[in-house]
């Protein structure tokens, strides 16, 4: 019963927003920025970065709410123009880059999947470590959820640019698992 009064309020609370109540916009970001900072991180590395494409997406988030239909999540409608202003951060410090290289699908060698117990922390950190290409390409494919061909839209690359660059992101962070576990397990 409580739930249902929730999204009856958080219904409520988009209209409001929607007829420019700054109180509702401003309940509104207190409730999504902390989420929406994350996903934006994922893709910056510096924090100053994340939070300046956070900023502008729900700047753009409250300019165009009048286009969210109540159709599907708020969320995900927020969720989206973060992850293209974070893209256009990138695009902007000139840190997005692709070279348009393809494999032949029965060449590549199938990953391995390493166990390993390592914090979220520390898993963001190795995330870091790839060039922007490999990582944002690996973000919105293995954490957004993304398909190769939605990538390759949103990114303006092909497919198979898509598909290798999600490859040697996860080859470099096996590599970098790998060589972690072995520090940690006095292995090396």
């Amino acid at each position: 019963m409580r739930v249902i009064s929730l999204h009856k309020n958080y219904t409520k609370l988009i209209s409001k927003a929607k007829k420019g109540n700054r109180k509702a916009q401003h309940e509104l970001y207190e409730l999504f920025a902390p989420k929406m900072l994350s996903v934006c991180r994922q893709y910056l590395k510096k924090q100053e970065l994340a939070e300046e494409a956070m900023l502008t997406g729900f700047l753009k988030v409250f300019t165009h709410l009048g286009s969210y239909k109540s159709e599907g999540s708020f969320e995900g409608w927020i969720r989206r123009i973060m992850v293209n202003q974070s893209i256009s951060q990138l695009r902007k410090e000139k840190k997005l880059y692709f070279k348009d290289e393809s494999v032949i699908e029965n060449s590549i060698e199938h990953v391995a999947y390493i166990e390993t117990e390592l914090e979220v922390e520390e898993i963001q950190k190795m995330i870091d470590t790839l060039p922007d290409g490999y990582k944002t390409v690996f973000v919105l494919y293995a954490v957004e959820g993304y398909k190769h061909s939605e990538i390759a839209e949103l990114l303006q690359i092909s497919e198979s640019t898509s598909k290798t660059q999600l490859f040697k992101a996860r080859k470099m962070l096996q590599k970098t698992v790998t060589k972690q576990n072995k520090l940690s397990y006095g292995t090396h």
